[in-house]
């Protein structure tokens, strides 16, 4: 008896099955046929991403020989449509090439609306925005005032931060330009003094120290 409630048993499970694949059957296809383009997909897509940085790669390299040929303008042009195609890494760099390569063409306003861009851009780096303010207040010291330069650079001088000495020294300058030796001089000081800050800009700050004492 046991053996006929076993067929009968067996005989309901296969029936439910075969019920439920003629209701549900459809969907679990397409369930797996889902599946199986999102993986070709994410394949497909890495697939993608590495051709795009192969190509911008190239790009990139094809910037930096034209600046060696010295052809700045169309080197910063060529810097800042690639920037605009690209996305992650070498869309930074490109900005901060296309910046670089307006300031040596003697387009410091160019070259500091594009430092600003960097900077004022979320999606960067926290260490390449600093980079950016450092050089657009490198690159204002002549044309901006003083006292905004030197409110800009602000953040840049707290302890820790890797743009520190770079950002005082300029900061001393704008000092100079706003007249007050007293301050620059203090700065200087500081830096001639500081082991931490590069050889040569310790060396900068100690003559800087010593013409302002005079």
């Amino acid at each position: 008896m046991s053996d006929i409630f076993r067929e009968i048993d067996e005989e309901l499970r296969r029936d439910n099955i075969a019920k439920l694949w003629e209701r549900y059957g459809q969907y679990l296809v397409g369930l797996a046929v889902v599946a199986v383009l999102i993986t070709a997909g994410i394949a497909g897509w890495r697939e993608y991403q590495a051709r795009l940085q192969r190509a911008e790669s190239v790009r990139y390299a094809a910037g930096i020989e034209l600046v060696q040929k010295n052809e700045l303008a169309r080197a910063a042009d060529d810097f800042a449509a690639l920037a605009r195609d690209s996305g992650g890494g070498h869309a930074t760099l490109a900005r901060l090439q296309e910046a670089a390569l307006r300031a040596r063409s003697g387009d410091d306003q160019a070259a500091i609306a594009a430092y600003k861009g960097i900077a004022a851009d979320g999606s960067n780096d926290g260490i390449y925005r600093d980079l950016a303010t450092l050089l657009a207040a490198l690159h204002g010291l002549k044309s901006s005032e003083p006292k905004a330069i030197i409110g800009e650079l602000a953040g840049l001088t707290n302890p820790g931060n890797p743009w520190r000495p770079s950002a005082l020294e300029i900061t001393a300058l704008a000092h100079l330009r706003a007249g007050e030796r007293a301050a620059a001089h203090d700065i200087y000081k500081g830096l001639a003094d500081d082991l931490s800050a590069p050889q040569g800009l310790r060396a900068r700050a100690a003559e800087m120290t010593a013409t302002l004492a005079n």
